[in-house]
C-alpha cells in the first residue's frame, strides 16, 4: 500500500466494496488496524486495513483551504452580543486539505461559519479556554462568570457561551447562582459537531443569538434544540435542565418545571413560567467551597465511603437518595459522625422527577434527626453546586440549612409540576 499523506483524496477498494474520500489523521490513542475517511457526505468511517485490497491518491482531490473569512459589518440599528467560548465545535468550519474541523472564534469566523448570524445582529465573540465539558473543573465556572461579566459591562444585548454538552447543566447551575444579570446569558452546544450532516450545531448558535439579542428576560439559561428535528429550540432555565440523552439533538429537558420558551423561526413563544424583565443590577459573587462531594446512594454502599471523605476533610456532602429521600440504614452512624463533624448533608432523589419528602417514611424521619437537609425538588446537579456556593458564604449550619432551603435561581419551587411533563 502506497503511502499517502493525510488530508489526500483517496479511493479504497476492499473486499467488500469501494469508498472515496479525505484520508484522515490517525488519532493518538487510535489502534493501527484501521485507517479512517471522511465520505462526501461529512460523516467518517473506519476500515480495517487487514480488509483493503488496494487504495490510491485521487490527485486532483486534495485542495487548497476553501475557507474564507468575511468581514463584520457592524450595524447600529441591531443589538450587540458577544459569543464567549469554552470548547467543543458548535462554531466550526471543515478543513479541506486535512479533513478535521476547526473551531471558530472571531466575529469574523463565527459570521463566516454561520452567516445567519449576522442577520440577527453585532457579534463580539473570543476564546475563554478550549476544553471538553468534562475537563471542565468548578475554577472555571468562576472563569466564565467574570468573563460574561466583562462583556456585560460593556454594555452589550446579551451573551452567548458555547460549552460542550456533557456537563453544560453543571455550568448553567454555577453561573445562575454567581451572576444575577441584567441580559440574557445563553448557553449552547452541539450534540453532533458541525462536520456531520444531521449537525445540530448550526440551528443551536442561531437560536440561542436569537434569544441574547432579543429575549425579554434577563437570567441565564440553555438553548439547545426541542425536537429531534431542525423545527424549533427549547429556553430551559438554568437550575431545571439536565442532559437526559447520550447522542439526541433534543437530549437537554426542563426538569419539574417548565421551558422559559420556545425559540421558533426568529420569533420567542414564552409559557406561563416567571421570569426577570431585562434590566437591573449586574452582581458578580464567584466564592465557592469546593470540597463538596454528589454521593448516589445504590444497594452495597458502605459507610466507609462517608468516613473516608470525613477523612479527606470534605465539607459538604449531596446524597442522590433513592424515592422520597433515603439511605440504607447501615449509613446512619457514619451520617451522623460526618454531621457531627461539621461536615452538611443534603438530600435530593436520583429519580429526578418529584420532590424530596423525607417525613413519609422511618429511613426519612430518622434522617431528618440525623441533620439531613431535605433538598426539595431541586437537581442532584443543581443542589451539589448550590452547596458549593452556600459553604462559600457561610460555615454555620443553621445559616447553610436556611440558604439551602432558599429559592435564588429558580431552582426550588412550592408545587412540583405533574409528571411527565
Amino acid at each position: 500500500m502506497e503511502t499517502i499523506k493525510p488530508g489526500s483524496k483517496v479511493e479504497i477498494e476492499t473486499t467488500d466494496k469501494k469508498f472515496t474520500g479525505i484520508l484522515m489523521e490517525r488519532p493518538q490513542l487510535a489502534d493501527d488496524k484501521h485507517i479512517v475517511i471522511k465520505l462526501g457526505s461529512g460523516y467518517n468511517i473506519g476500515i480495517k486495513k487487514e480488509k483493503i485490497k488496494n487504495m490510491k491518491e485521487i490527485k486532483e482531490g486534495r485542495k487548497k483551504e476553501e475557507f474564507k473569512l468575511k468581514e463584520h459589518k457592524i450595524d447600529p440599528e441591531k443589538p450587540t452580543i458577544s459569543i464567549l467560548a469554552t470548547g467543543g465545535t458548535i462554531a466550526s468550519r471543515l478543513d479541506y486539505l486535512t479533513g478535521g474541523v476547526h473551531s471558530a472564534f472571531t466575529a469574523e469566523e463565527l459570521i463566516s461559519a454561520v452567516p445567519e448570524l449576522e442577520e440577527i445582529a453585532n457579534i463580539r465573540g473570543r476564546q475563554i479556554f478550549n476544553k471538553f465539558s468534562e475537563n471542565i473543573q468548578p475554577r472555571d465556572w468562576i472563569k466564565i462568570a467574570e468573563e460574561t461579566a466583562k462583556e456585560i459591562r460593556k454594555g452589550i444585548d446579551g451573551v452567548v457561551i458555547t460549552h460542550g454538552t456533557d456537563t453544560m447543566h453543571y455550568t448553567s447551575a454555577a453561573l445562575a447562582f454567581m451572576l444575577k444579570t441584567p441580559v440574557p446569558v445563553v448557553l449552547t452546544g452541539a450534540q453532533r459537531s458541525s462536520d456531520r450532516g444531521s449537525s445540530d450545531a448550526a440551528m443551536n448558535l442561531i437560536n440561542s443569538a436569537f434569544t441574547a439579542a432579543n429575549g425579554n428576560f434577563s437570567e441565564i439559561c440553555i438553548v439547545m434544540h426541542g425536537e429531534m428535528s431542525d423545527s424549533y429550540s427549547l429556553i430551559h432555565p438554568a437550575t431545571r435542565v439536565r442532559k437526559l440523552h447520550s447522542s439526541r439533538r433534543d437530549a437537554f429537558q426542563t426538569v419539574n418545571s417548565k421551558p422559559i420558551g420556545k425559540v421558533e423561526n426568529k420569533k420567542i413563544e414564552y409559557t406561563e413560567r416567571e421570569t426577570k424583565p431585562r434590566g437591573g443590577e449586574l452582581k458578580l459573587d464567584t466564592k465557592l467551597e469546593e470540597k463538596v462531594f454528589l454521593l448516589k446512594y445504590h444497594p452495597g454502599l458502605i459507610p466507609g465511603i462517608i468516613e473516608k471523605l470525613i477523612d479527606m476533610e470534605y465539607r459538604g456532602i449531596v446524597i442522590e437518595g433513592t424515592g422520597l429521600g433515603h439511605t440504607s440504614e447501615i449509613l446512619f452512624d457514619s451520617i451522623k459522625e460526618a454531621i457531627d463533624s461539621g461536615i452538611t448533608i443534603a438530600m435530593t432523589s436520583q429519580t429526578l422527577y418529584g420532590r424530596v419528602n423525607m417525613n413519609v417514611y422511618s429511613t426519612g424521619r430518622v434522617l431528618l434527626d440525623l441533620g439531613v437537609i431535605p433538598c426539595e425538588d431541586m437537581l442532584p446537579e443543581t443542589a451539589f453546586v448550590k452547596l458549593m456556593f452556600v459553604l462559600g458564604h457561610t460555615k454555620d449550619p443553621e445559616k447553610v440549612e436556611e440558604m439551602m432551603l432558599t429559592n435564588y435561581a429558580g431552582e426550588i419551587t412550592e408545587r412540583s409540576i405533574p409528571w411527565p411533563p
